[in-house]
């Protein structure tokens, strides 16, 4: 991936997205393996390719993105979508929380300008009034050139208790509506979460920051120096494979995992604040998309295919199902493929302990949706049972799967759609639409797109053994042989 020229002392400011979180809060249509920011939530675009367009443009330099090593194709297929070329896609080898990320990032881009702007943004998050957000970067790239480590306080419209707070303190002299920050609060209860609205000079903590990477750096030293020094390894031994930057793995392991308000924001004396009215939402629980969600007259907010007759105050969606509800309220209803969640609007906070109960049991549908995503495509698992199992799988033009083969199945692949170029043993066939070939247990095979539209076919898996890890990759695009 081309990597634009340093350019020192530029007064562009620079995106660093962290799409690290895994959204269990919205599952079922968030996975762990297909995580929110990666979902069309509330437009047609994702929540990640939302929020790096809200920083393209002439005042931004490309986006440094820092996300979990298993997301990486899907996030660079989404950014090439949107025209986006990133700085770097740098990959964590584990989830270590904001703050090493963020160091990373920092260090990244030190090394071309020390006094680079960092702008940290979440992936997941949404904001409805894209130029009052660039009216506050602007505001804020004043403060943090002047050695501020700066962050955006959302003004709350309720006593919530799924965000954290910030309390502002004094005005900053010579920047207009910016204030010291005097401390941070973690999710309050509801009664001190609405002592805090009705005092006033509280505001939601958004999680989006402003430093310039070398202030960023020195409080970091101050106040996390194992973290800084494990960051420092891990990017001295990081190596570019494909697309990606791969940190170094035990140096990154050994970063302490901690969040930016806990490592730096809480200690340091140069915190400041900008309060904002942007229509700022982290997108953290279904309730959450009722919220910000487009209402109908019974105060309904539907997507998919729905049928409502006597529902109120609820949020119902239908992924590749009809979906109906009849004399309900204030309820969640989610169908995707594979899963129905039926919640109650005031406790979409406890999703996350159905996610967890569903891993603890073994059950592998809070890491994956019925179709999962591949780097040349994805597949549906359509039917199994005693000693078969049936997919869908999808091909991108122009992709190929890993010249593989199998020790326990056979598979049988009909041609649905497209052009399907088929390695098997030293044959090489060219199957269309209606077409099929046979792929005996144990004999190297590899499929391929070689046309323009996407390749749609069957394959039926028959043998002792039918499990995603029986595959001996012997040469593979993706870097997974």
């Amino acid at each position: 991936m081309a990597k634009p020229p340093a350019s020192p002392g530029t007064p562009r400011i620079h995106p660093v997205v962290l799409s690290g979180g895994s959204g269990t809060r919205l599952w079922p249509m968030s996975r762990e393996s297909f995580p929110k920011q990666l979902l069309p939530l509330a437009s047609a675009d994702s929540l990640l390719q939302e929020t790096v367009r809200r920083v393209q443009g002439a005042d931004f330099a490309p986006p440094l993105i820092v996300c979990n090593n298993d997301h990486r194709f899907v996030i660079a297929e989404q950014l090439q979508r949107i025209a986006a070329t990133p700085r770097e896609i740098v990959l964590e080898p584990a989830a270590r929380n904001t703050a090493p990320a963020a160091i990373v990032a920092a260090l990244i881009l030190a090394e071309s300008d020390p006094d680079a702007l960092m702008l940290v943004l979440p992936s997941d998050h949404l904001i409805r009034d894209v130029p009052g957000f660039h009216l506050a970067l602007k505001q804020a790239a004043s403060v943090a050139r002047s050695g501020m480590l700066v962050t955006f306080g959302a003004k709350p419209s309720k006593a919530e208790t799924g965000y954290g707070y910030i309390r502002r303190g004094a005005a900053l002299d010579g920047a207009k509506g910016c204030y010291r920050v005097d401390r941070f609060v973690e999710k309050p209860d509801t009664a001190r979460a609405a002592a805090f609205l009705a005092e006033g000079g509280w505001y939601w903590n958004s999680g989006m920051f402003m430093f310039s990477a070398r202030r960023f750096l020195e409080e970091a030293g101050q106040f996390e120096p194992a973290m800084l020094a494990a960051c420092r390894r891990a990017v001295a031994k990081g190596q570019h494979d494909l697309d990606f930057l791969r940190l170094g793995v035990e140096d990154f392991a050994a970063a302490p995992a901690r969040s930016i308000d806990h490592a730096v924001m809480e200690h340091t004396d140069s915190a400041a604040v900008i309060p904002v009215d942007i229509g700022w939402s982290d997108v953290g629980s279904w309730s959450s998309l009722w919220d910000i969600g487009d209402k109908d007259e019974a105060e309904n907010v539907v997507a998919g295919d729905v049928a409502l007759h006597a529902v109120r105050r609820s949020y119902v969606r239908g992924e590749g199902r009809l979906v109906c509800a009849l004399g309900v309220e204030d309820l969640i209803v989610v169908a995707t493929g594979d899963v129905v969640l039926v919640a109650a609007m005031d406790r979409a906070q406890e999703v996350r302990g159905i996610v967890e109960r569903l891993k603890a049991s073994g059950r592998s549908e809070p890491m994956n949706h019925a179709w999962v995503h591949r780097p040349w495509g994805s597949f549906q698992t359509i039917d199994s049972g005693d000693r078969f199992q049936v997919k869908r799988l999808s091909v991108k033009p122009g992709a190929r799967l890993s010249l593989q083969r199998h020790a326990h199945r056979a598979e049988h692949w009909v041609v649905v759609n497209g052009t399907a170029r088929v390695t098997r043993g030293e044959e090489t066939l060219t199957l269309v639409e209606n077409e099929s070939t046979f792929i005996p247990l144990g004999v190297v095979h590899r499929l391929e797109n070689p046309g323009p539209g996407p390749l749609n076919l069957i394959e039926v898996q028959s043998g002792g053994y039918l499990g995603e890890d029986d595959i001996v990759r012997l040469d593979d695009n993706y870097g997974r042989s």
